[in-house]
């Protein structure tokens, strides 16, 4: 594996533990698409740094696990602006 591939590897995962970031906000941080973030920590970083992988899918699995409360959020507020205007 490329070096700048392992240095970004641990990168992302240290933004997102440090953080608290989903996959969207680390792919637009770092300017690479979701897929490359998932596959950086799942795939890859296990190679590098299995500790620092599990502590960043620790992160990743509890953003997943609240991602329909934040829809149902996002949703909620864009009537409620919709209404005030």
């Amino acid at each position: 594996m490329k070096d700048y591939i392992e240095e970004r590897a641990m990168n992302i995962a240290n933004y997102i533990i440090e953080n608290n970031a989903t996959v969207r906000q680390t792919a637009k941080e770092f300017g690479i698409s979701k897929s490359t973030v998932h596959k950086d920590v799942t795939e890859r970083l296990t190679q590098i740094n299995p500790s620092l992988a599990a502590e960043a899918r620790k992160v990743l699995d509890v953003n997943k696990s609240e991602r329909h409360i934040r829809g149902g959020l996002a949703t909620r507020e864009k009537y409620l602006h919709q209404h005030m205007c």
